[in-house]
């Protein structure tokens, strides 16, 4: 694995749709790490990400790839090695999984969601990790290159363990990504900047948005579950732009008496669907087995092809069907 990556001079980096902290802060991370070593590394998005990840330092250089396909697959199809990060499955990274399986490069798979694919010919898929971000820590770990990290590449790798580590609260945070944090701050990283930057950057659609998001969380009757739903028509009315419901299900799951929460967002041809969940409860099985999705055990994802407000009905018709069983 080492020798590949030390031979291998045109490297791609790849994550998933709809790219969270995690996707953009890992492939950051990973990407200023390999420029160090001397590499040409491009990252490469399906889609676009939310604009309060644009401080990061190379973010003005990701290739967005729904705005441009042709230089993405000029850039894939040329390629020694691709990296694949916080994705297991070439479903994730939608028009690009075609480009990534056609490819001669090698694939490096790392990742910590269950049930990896086996598209990759070389894997590092550690479930109990809280991000993909800590992987790429101790991937650079394995690599015998700590001393590389400079702030810029431990900014990326701690806004991949914030964000998707709940600013470590979750139950996968381990005592190593708290040890990881602490390296990260003696090479010099502000945690206080990046909070900031990230969670304390909003305008004031967004908190009107988060006002009227809140007003119209919904419980189930007998069952400890809660979810929000907006249609499109309510998006649009607070001038809604990517990022900005980010978080809204937690809402829902700091409710009394909740272990069940969900998301459910009305988009262009179809309806997104986020949902968490506590201690044993696998809203990952539910997500797979109702509505096309999966992901962590307390964290997954979803979506629905009919209408919005049919799926407002099924979800709660498989709720119930879920936790009867």
């Amino acid at each position: 694995m080492k020798q590949k990556v030390l031979n291998s001079s045109k490297i791609v980096i790849i994550s998933h749709k709809n790219p969270d902290g995690d996707a953009i802060g890992s492939s950051l991370a990973l990407k200023n790490y390999l420029i160090k070593k001397g590499k040409d590394a491009t990252v490469i998005l399906p889609d676009s990400f939310p604009n309060f990840y644009d401080w990061l330092q190379g973010s003005e250089n990701i290739l967005i790839a729904d705005k441009n396909i042709d230089k993405a697959k000029d850039i894939i199809e040329t390629a020694d090695l691709i990296f694949c990060l916080d994705f297991n499955d070439l479903s994730r990274v939608g028009d690009l999984g075609e480009l990534i399986a056609q490819s001669k490069a090698s694939k490096f798979m790392i990742d910590h969601h269950q049930n990896p694919s086996d598209f990759a010919d070389f894997i590092i898929s550690r479930t109990e990790a809280c991000s993909t971000a800590q992987l790429i820590f101790e991937f650079i770990e394995t690599m015998g290159d700590l001393s590389l990290i400079n702030k810029e590449i431990a900014e990326g790798i701690y806004t991949g363990l914030i964000t998707d580590s709940g600013s470590f609260k979750y139950s996968n945070v381990e005592s190593k990504t708290h040890l990881i944090a602490a390296h990260l701050l003696d090479v010099g990283l502000n945690h206080t900047r990046i909070h900031d930057l990230i969670f304390d950057q909003n305008n004031l659609s967004r908190l009107h948005l988060l006002g009227h998001a809140l007003s119209k969380i919904q419980l189930i009757d007998e069952l400890p579950v809660a979810f929000i739903a907006l249609s499109r028509n309510e998006l649009r009315k607070f001038n809604f732009s990517k990022g900005d419901t980010e978080g809204l299900v937690n809402y829902c799951l700091s409710i009394k008496g909740i272990e069940m929460a969900a998301f459910i967002k009305e988009d262009v041809d179809l309806v997104k669907m986020s949902f968490r969940s506590k201690g044993s409860l696998r809203v990952n099985d539910f997500a797979s087995t109702f509505f096309s999705g999966g992901g962590h055990i307390n964290a997954a994802g979803g979506r629905s092809e009919v209408s919005f407000d049919e799926t407002v009905i099924l979800f709660k018709k498989s709720v119930n069907t879920f936790l009867s069983e």
